[in-house]
């Protein structure tokens, strides 16, 4: 390598840039500071301090598998920057010093001679020298479905793959500086903020711990003005502390968003944050990108007008030779004069088809994609492809010229005839003395062409003639006969005309994000329901798109860093986003969004940027996802309903039990037993209710909307106040009756908790299968842990309990029933006098 060579190595290896290395203490430090945790990692000091290793050990497992699973999500992130070297060319061709050397792309340096050729992935950014017939697929980078040609002068951007044609160019940008490197720049750069679901947890931590210090302050300035010991209202009072905090909401978030994705993974879409699944219930806007999110992200023939002006649908999946000719939208027999426009978009072609492989499960193009769908498109017409082209060999061509915007072919036919076949731009074909045909001919064919433009469709037209001797310039045909009009496409994909209306439904907005065409994004976005004449399309290249119009939802031209800007826009807004995408280009707005969502059969580097990957491509799987989560928020709030209302009742117990006679309602250990039994299993088993009827026909929640909000926090203090009143009305009786009262108050309320936690339950249609039958099997085992506290000798010496008779334990029974009952009763009241109330509303 000469001076030059080492001078240019100044830039760096021509790879994507790591991240800076965090360390694991970091990490670690990190998920333990969040509010919550730190909560939990003071209460389980305090239960270490009192003796109660069972409910200590509980603790420090919890904050073990949330700090574990946090850190695993921070390792994603340099994951997705790991997949950009993935993407980037292994090996490049490079002429040095009069050589030609196969080298490690990495060591690419500017000012480097690279060739290039079909199939090959651009190494670095290239400014063209030497170009024969090159044509680039740009999609990873700018979304654009479209092969782009480029000619000499021109660059060609790293990362893109070439997909006919060859070139030679010099290197102008490597790594960091180069179009695949900015982009890199951009992921590394964007940084995922907390979900909504982690912001909400985190006021609540903040809250539960200074209302638990606070009310168990006052529990504690009331015993002692009372005359009770300062050490024992010093335990009791960090004891209420632990009551009052739900130490298994942790658990019962991770489970909740465990059990979801489980579900969600069952239906093909695969979550890579657990918090990712909470959040989709959270989503209000949904950004998608269109090639090969929306569409097939392949080219196929979508409809074809023949000379005399007959007009045909052509469906098919992807490149598979398979599919209908339809008129009028009803499958027809192909006429002989689609089938000769077939045959002459054939032949006029240099594109193949690749069958399914191991590797490659559905049928692939072979060269440019625009032709492939042609290819495609004669072979749903019932011609084989290979042997038309037997019985046809070409002798003579034009290639493609980017001047004349048109190709020319010469077959040589059986009767050693001559087929000249000449296909392009309609304003290229369809002219006086190429062809022969009328004024008003070529003023129909060339107004239908402008319309199918208009629909986002790009359109080919096809003049061919049978001669007696090959033309002398098969660049310059004449008189051949219009044979029709081929509209090209990146079709929607089979549900994609479904899914605005079901986000709709859900009351989620669909806005979509291309580099395409604004007339192919306009026709994208009226076809889904998104866009109709007069409604705003957005140009990335004509302004900042994030200052669009409120209601504008579809935006074109769009580059990488815009996208980003548009989320930030959405997001500043007040919105929750989501944004799903396939491609190189959308991997920065992917990881801006509150959740990013890929296409499975997209780039490596956008799967790794994604919070949920999509196997099976399918964009309505979204919105089953979104109901999911919607159902996992329920849950935590249905949680949080029952768990906080009964840290409200041994709040209110322990401060009014004395005002009724009641020194001191429960001992320390009486009030840690009952955590333990309710905020344990049966708290953790509410995590796994079904979903509520109706769960997608609701809006989502406001993103400002507190954990408590919309009800909740009024809930916890109406049902914490119901059991209050039972248990010391319970424990009053007891007393005027002279039976162990303590022990009463004790047992009622632990059961009257557990009452609730039926209560709570989701609403399910008569006769319908126990969706979680756990929930039942918990909330028995507790009750009979709960009342073994006055019945087993070994617990009652532990808890200074007294044993209570049948008859006693009856009465409890009876009377802790009462809250539960009086909850369900009064749901469905409400959900009769309102219609979509849920029972056991969370």
């Amino acid at each position: 390598m000469g001076g030059s060579r080492c001078e240019d190595r100044a830039d760096g290896p021509n790879a994507a840039v790591a991240p800076p290395r965090r360390h694991l203490a970091a990490r670690i430090l990190r998920q333990l500071t969040d509010p919550l945790v730190a909560l939990l990692l003071a209460a389980a000091v305090v239960t270490a301090a009192l003796r109660d290793y069972p409910d200590t050990a509980v603790i420090v497992l919890v904050v073990l598998v949330n700090t574990a699973i946090g850190v695993v999500q921070e390792v994603r992130a340099d994951r997705a920057i790991a997949a950009l070297d993935r993407l980037a060319a292994p090996t490049a061709r490079v002429a040095r010093d009069g050589r030609d050397l196969v080298l490690p792309a990495a060591e690419v340096v500017r000012g480097d001679l690279v060739r290039v050729e079909a199939g090959d992935v651009v190494p670095a950014d290239l400014l063209l020298t030497d170009v024969a017939r090159l044509h680039l697929d740009e999609s990873a980078l700018t979304g654009e479905s479209v092969p782009v040609a480029r000619a000499a002068g021109e660059e060609a951007s790293a990362g893109t793959v070439v997909v006919a044609g060859r070139a030679t160019g010099t290197v102008v940008r490597t790594g960091a500086s180069s179009a695949l490197g900015r982009i890199t720049t951009l992921v590394a750069a964007t940084r995922p903020g907390a979900t909504p679901l982690q912001r909400r947890l985190a006021a609540l931590g903040r809250v539960l711990g200074l209302a638990a210090v606070a009310l168990s302050g006052l529990v504690f300035a009331v015993g002692v003005l009372g005359g009770r010991p300062v050490v024992d209202m010093a335990v009791t009072a960090v004891s209420l502390v632990v009551a009052a905090v739900p130490e298994s909401l942790p658990a019962v978030v991770t489970l909740a968003l465990a059990l979801g994705a489980h579900r969600m993974a069952r239906s093909r879409a695969i979550p890579r944050r657990l918090h990712a699944v909470e959040t989709l219930g959270s989503v209000t806007v949904l950004a998608s990108d269109k090639t090969g999110t929306l569409t097939e992200g392949r080219m196929a023939v979508q409809e074809a007008v023949t000379g005399d002006g007959d007009r045909f649908g052509i469906t098919g999946t992807g490149y598979a030779p398979h599919g209908d000719v339809r008129r009028h939208g009803e499958p027809v027999a192909v006429p002989d004069e689609l089938r000769r426009l077939a045959r002459a978009a054939l032949l006029c072609n240099d594109a193949a088809l690749a069958p399914p492989t191991e590797e490659q499960p559905g049928w692939t193009a072979v060269g440019d994609p625009l032709e492939a769908a042609l290819v495609a498109f004669a072979a749903r017409c019932g011609l084989d492809p290979e042997g038309s082209r037997a019985a046809w060999p070409r002798v003579a061509e034009a290639p493609f010229d980017a001047d004349l915007r048109r190709m020319t072919t010469v077959h040589r036919s059986c009767d050693s005839r001559y087929l000249v076949v000449c296909k392009g731009a309609p304003e290229s074909v369809l002219t006086a003395g190429l062809v022969d045909a009328t004024a008003g001919e070529i003023a129909e064919l060339t107004a239908t062409a402008h319309r199918l433009a208009a629909d986002g469709l790009r359109v080919l037209a096809v003049a061919a003639a049978v001669r007696d001797t090959p033309p002398a310039d098969p660049a310059h045909p004449t008189g051949l006969r219009p044979v029709g009009l081929v509209a090209v496409g990146d079709p929607l994909r089979a549900r994609a005309a479904d899914i605005a209306e079901r986000l709709d439904t859900a009351g989620v907005r669909l806005v979509l994000i291309t580099g395409d065409h604004p007339a192919t994004a306009a026709a994208i976005g009226g076809r889904l329901g998104l866009w109709q004449p007069g409604d705003p399309v957005v140009r990335g290249d004509e302004g900042d798109p994030a200052d669009a119009p409120p209601r504008a939802r579809v935006f074109a031209r769009t580059q990488p860093d815009q996208k980003l800007d548009i989320i930030a826009g959405l997001q500043a807004r007040g919105h929750v986003v989501a944004m799903t995408g396939d491609g190189v280009n959308d991997a920065p707005a992917l990881r801006r969004a509150d959740i990013g969502v890929a296409m499975g059969g997209g780039t490596e580097v956008a799967r790794q940027a994604a919070d949920l990957v999509l196997v099976d491509d399918d964009l309505s799987t979204v919105a089953a996802a979104i109901g999911e989560g919607r159902r996992i928020y329920d849950n935590i709030r249905r949680f949080l309903r029952y768990a906080l209302a009964g840290g409200v009742a041994e709040i209110a117990v322990m401060l009014l039990g004395p005002l009724l006679g009641l020194a001191v309602p429960l001992l320390p250990a009486q009030i840690l037993w009952i955590n333990l039994l309710t905020h344990g299993v049966p708290g953790v088993a509410l995590g796994a209710e079904p979903a509520e009827p109706g769960t997608l026909g609701r809006g989502p929640r406001s993103p400002a909307e507190s954990v408590l909000g919309a009800g909740l926090g009024r809930d916890v203090l109406l049902t914490g106040g119901l059991i209050a009143t039972v248990v010391l009305g319970a424990g009053w009786f007891a007393a005027a009756m002279d039976r162990p009262w303590q022990s009463v108050v004790f047992v009622v309320l632990g059961l009257s908790q557990l009452g609730v936690a039926l209560a709570v339950r989701t609403r399910r249609p008569r006769g319908a299968r126990d969706g979680n039958r756990a929930l039942p099997l918990a909330v028995a085992v507790s009750a009979l842990l709960q009342v073994a506290g006055v019945l087993f000798a070994p617990l009652r010496d532990l808890l200074g309990t007294a044993p209570l008779g049948p008859t006693d334990l009856l009465a409890c029974a009876a009377v802790s029933v009462l809250p539960g009952l009086l909850l369900r009763a009064a749901s469905r009241v409400a959900r009769d006098q309102r219609p979509g109330f849920r029972v056991g509303r969370p």
